[in-house]
């Protein structure tokens, strides 16, 4: 199956190569890589070596989105990691919403994943519930993208298919089903006001997961699309810092 539109100008995948210590980086449902580009730049700057794939269907026409399935999503999510993986000796994940999900999934196929960094990571999402019983050949006009900061601009679609809801939908279904195989390091952040997953998200996740090693930060000015809002240097830090800490312990995160 292939995209039948060429990609937007701005939303192509990126690798930025750097140390032996990879960073693999999940944008989320109807976001493109360039949703999470300057978080991969700022991790980028201090040695990472940081891949950022284009999920397929994302990022050209709201039409191809409905060629795939999460199925295909994820594959593309796993290849990268496994390219990753053959350049460096270490690989931590980083997801955003839906790529929290993601993140999830490929920790629970991978337990030699470092660790993992959730920023408002989607596995029960009520308001979309409804998408379930309606045609999947149906459209749904989108919002505009979550964001506090006024000036910040996502590219996004203004359309989507009920298909592709559908898809997130079982996704996040099978996703929920595995968090107890999840056992590597995983920190949170959380935006207390989320207009599109609602915050208790990250909780039930925390709760769920077989990580003995499991934190959060909570985001008081952002909201959900939080790595192109007001707290994205306070994500980059605390990022940073936790990943140098993980990186010194042993595989698997055992002390």
């Amino acid at each position: 199956m292939n995209e039948q539109y060429p990609v937007i100008q701005g939303a192509e995948a990126f690798f930025l190569k750097g140390h032996s210590t990879g960073i693999l980086l999940c944008h989320g449902f109807l976001g493109t890589p360039q949703s999470v580009r300057e978080l991969g730049e700022a991790l980028g700057k201090q040695g990472y070596t940081v891949s950022c794939p284009r999920l397929p269907g994302h990022g050209t026409h709201f039409k191809d989105l409905e060629q795939f399935s999460y199925g295909d999503w994820f594959a593309s999510i796993e290849q990268a990691y496994v390219e990753l993986k053959q350049s460096c000796t270490s690989v931590f994940v980083i997801g955003q919403s839906m790529g929290g999900t993601l993140s999830l999934d490929l920790a629970s196929c991978h337990p030699e994943i470092e660790g993992l960094v959730l920023i408002n990571p989607a596995i029960d999402i009520p308001q979309f519930e409804t998408y379930r019983t309606k045609p999947a050949h149906d459209y749904v006009t989108e919002d505009a993208p979550d964001i506090k900061k006024a000036d910040a601009v996502e590219i996004t679609y203004g359309q989507a298919p009920v298909k592709a809801y559908q898809q997130l939908l079982g996704y996040m279904d099978a996703v929920r089903a595995k968090l107890g195989e999840v056992r590597c390091p995983v920190v949170c952040f959380q935006s207390l006001e989320d207009h599109v997953v609602p915050p208790a998200n990250t909780d039930y996740i925390l709760g769920k997961i077989g990580s003995e090693n499991a934190s959060k930060y909570e985001l008081h000015d952002s909201y959900h699309i939080a790595s192109m809002d007001h707290e994205l240097d306070f994500i980059v830090a605390k990022s940073l810092e936790w990943i140098a800490q993980a990186n010194v312990l042993p595989a698997g995160g055992q002390g």
